[in-house]
């Protein structure tokens, strides 16, 4: 392993411990030295890292933030398949990589009053909602999703999708449901 490679490894698994103990401690109940400890550093050599816990919020909900442009992608496929499709990917990728429910908690966390404001800008400019809300109304027009405010059911499917992800980041036993379950909200 190179240096360079040595340096990033550390680096994400500074972001993996932050963001675990943010997420299991809260974001003012974490200290540095909490993170430093947690990765078997110095708090020093973590500051060659990142410049403050700020910074290192920062950095995590940029990734959340990066994240959330997948769904996007899927954003061609015919309404009534879109969300299926998301849903499955999405618990397949997180049963694999854990981190991805912490991230949806964080998020969640990030948009709160009282967190750091640079951070909590990045995660309201996030329009999942908005995005969800758009195909859904295609939905609606070609008769596969109910009637009803799109906008509305676009928060009510997020705040499940929000939901299921915070039980199975803090319960390594429960599973992820079957996507139907939550995408049958939404179809006739």
């Amino acid at each position: 392993m190179t240096r360079q490679e040595q340096k990033e490894a550390r680096r994400q698994a500074i972001l993996m411990k932050a963001l675990e103990l943010f997420v299991t401690k809260g974001y003012y109940e974490t200290k540095i030295n909490d993170i430093a400890e947690g990765v078997k550093m110095s708090v020093g050599l973590l500051f060659h890292y990142f410049d403050s816990k700020e910074q290192l919020f920062y950095e995590l909900v940029k990734m959340g933030v990066e994240g959330t442009k997948y769904p996007e992608e899927l954003g061609k496929l015919p309404p009534e398949q879109f969300f299926d499709i998301f849903l499955k990917q999405c618990f397949e990728f997180a049963s694999k990589q854990p981190w991805v429910f912490q991230m949806f908690v964080l998020i969640g966390q990030a948009r709160r009053e009282g967190m750091p404001e640079d951070a909590r800008k990045l995660a309201l400019s996030i329009s999942q909602i908005e995005f969800s809300a758009k195909i859904i109304v295609k939905g609606q027009k070609s008769g596969v999703f109910k009637k009803g405010n799109a906008m509305r059911m676009s928060q009510c499917f997020w705040a499940c999708v929000q939901g299921v992800m915070e039980q199975m980041a803090s319960d390594k036993d429960f599973k992820a449901p079957d996507p139907a379950w939550l995408t049958s909200m939404l179809k006739v």
